[in-house]
């Protein structure tokens, strides 16, 4: 009986995952171009609420950087 119930419990995880979508509240990503004169610092400070420590880690951690070095036509993808 603990068996039925375990893989009836599995199967219906199973078809929920499944059936589970991103809840797109994030949302859209967006593209950003560097020009000349801009810093991560100065990126993170025009496109995020806050601290723009934070908007610099998400820069890094997103665009897979290893340092906050940027170079003119870099495209970056801001979340």
């Amino acid at each position: 009986m603990f068996l039925k119930g375990l893989s009836i419990l599995a199967v219906l995880a199973l078809v929920v995952g499944i059936a589970a979508r991103t809840s797109g509240g994030a949302g859209r990503t967006r593209v950003y171009v560097v020009k000349p004169a801009d810093t991560l610092w100065s990126i993170a400070a025009a496109n995020y609420a806050g601290d723009p420590r934070e908007g610099v880690w998400e820069l890094e951690h997103r665009n897979h950087l290893a340092g906050t070095t940027v170079v003119p036509g870099q495209k970056l993808v801001i979340p």
